[in-house]
């Protein structure tokens, strides 16, 4: 079985995940970075901009994406599962699970000639279902690395992209390998999930095609979107009333999910300012039991959507019909009159909240009462964990925005540092760590 011996992992590629890396990278520790997806890059690279400077997330991205697969101290693991963590004390050994792309990593030159070729296409998940893509492809048009991935459950085996590839890297024979990392510490950047979007059925995600869930909203906004304008799902037109339903993922008793998970009210503030920009003769409504803008300039932000003629309504949507032609009837109890109403949208998005994106148990943590890592000391040390040598960045930690995951990234890379030298003799030689 092949070894790997660094002195930090960092498990998760999405924005923390690549900012830990990058920094303890920079110190000069050999750091190995394993992520699940076939490209690093996260849920960020989906997303259209950021709140609330309204910059581009692909192009905040894309660089460090870039920076991570060159970086000389950080070796990148791809479509890549952590198995278990042995070890305890500084002396780990994580067993890692590589999947099979069928296609050889090490030759493949990503000149996309295979997903040319392919006759199959399956829905896009990176476009959230919106679009398609074939079954061999590379990832996305920024993907890094630019290795093609083949879904075997899709494919024909009609040979045509193993025929048409000039290197011969498609493989079909290739099967699950593992492989083990011995460090010295872990960082977890697991990142989130969104809660479930059908969960509260009074609302009819999954049964209502014209209510969606926000990340479909930011792949309609994002210039690499896959119809590159906002259009209703049910019959592609493009809608003229839009309405945001806050809290539909959180601070909800029935969900078993009581936490604020802090970015809804922000990312549906800045998804209306962008449809305003997008769809100028559209009107969209935020229904909102208290907005929370917590960070700096947020609050401007929010004054700013009130200005451009984003409606705000305090009010707690109870359920969500249809009429006869798909367009969603929202039923919402008006807290501030104490009545009832009934208002006819053509597009409704639930905001949704956060959830752990990935369980802790293989990593030996036990999780906290909301389900996210247990941090014993949440005030000081917001980053480590009940176990040494294992820290948290990002939304791993709790649900937070993406200033505070790169925040808690660098923090937890310095947390692993000071452990790192906490349990070798080491000596810092040229900005290198040489071990003596």
């Amino acid at each position: 079985m092949t070894k790997i011996h660094v002195d930090a992992l960092v498990v998760g590629g999405g924005i923390a995940g690549m900012q830990t890396a990058l920094d303890l990278g920079d110190q000069g520790y050999q750091v190995a970075l394993v992520e699940k997806e076939p490209s690093v890059g996260g849920k960020m690279i989906t997303l259209s901009k950021v709140f609330p400077t309204l910059d581009c997330c692909s192009c905040i991205t894309t660089p460090k994406m870039s920076a991570v697969a060159h970086h000389p101290k950080i070796q990148l693991f791809t479509y890549c599962e952590v198995d278990r963590v042995d070890g305890q004390d500084g002396e780990f050994t994580v067993s890692v699970v590589q999947k099979p792309r069928y296609v050889n990593a090490d030759i493949c030159t990503g000149c996309r000639l295979c997903e040319y070729e392919c006759p199959i296409t399956v829905p896009s998940m990176f476009d959230r279902g919106l679009g398609s893509y074939h079954a061999v492809r590379v990832p996305f048009s920024t993907a890094v690395p630019q290795i093609a991935v083949l879904d075997i459950e899709y494919c024909l085996l009609c040979g045509k992209c193993e025929k048409v590839c000039p290197v011969g890297a498609v493989d079909f024979t290739q099967t699950p390998e593992t492989f083990e990392i011995d460090t010295t510490s872990i960082v977890l950047a697991t990142g989130f999930e969104m809660t479930d979007v059908s969960a509260k059925k009074e609302y009819g995600a999954g049964r209502l095609s014209n209510v969606i869930d926000p990340l479909m909203m930011e792949r309609f906004l994002a210039p690499t979107g896959p119809y590159g304008r906002v259009l209703r799902p049910g019959d592609g037109m493009e809608p003229t009333t839009i309405a945001y339903v806050q809290c539909a993922g959180s601070r909800d008793e029935t969900l078993g999910i009581e936490y604020c998970s802090r970015t809804c009210c922000m990312y549906a503030i800045k998804q209306s300012m962008l449809i305003s920009g997008a769809l100028p003769l559209a009107e969209v409504t935020i229904f909102y039991m208290d907005i929370r803008t917590f960070g700096k300039g947020y609050e401007q932000f929010y004054q700013n959507a009130k200005a451009m003629g984003v409606e705000f309504v305090r009010g707690k949507v109870a359920s969500i019909q249809e009429d006869e032609n798909h367009y969603p009837i929202v039923r919402v109890e008006l807290t501030e009159e104490g009545r009832v109403v009934e208002r006819t949208f053509d597009l409704v998005v639930l905001s949704l909240g956060m959830v752990l994106g990935d369980p802790l148990a293989r990593f030996g943590l036990q999780p906290a009462e909301d389900g996210f890592a247990s941090l014993p000391s949440v005030n000081a040390s917001p980053w480590a964990t009940t176990r040494p040598g294992v820290f948290v960045a990002g939304t791993a930690g709790g649900p937070m925005d993406i200033v505070d995951s790169i925040v808690t990234a660098s923090a937890a890379a310095s947390a692993a540092s000071a452990y790192i030298r906490s349990k070798t003799q080491v000596s810092i030689e040229e900005g290198e760590v040489a071990y003596v």
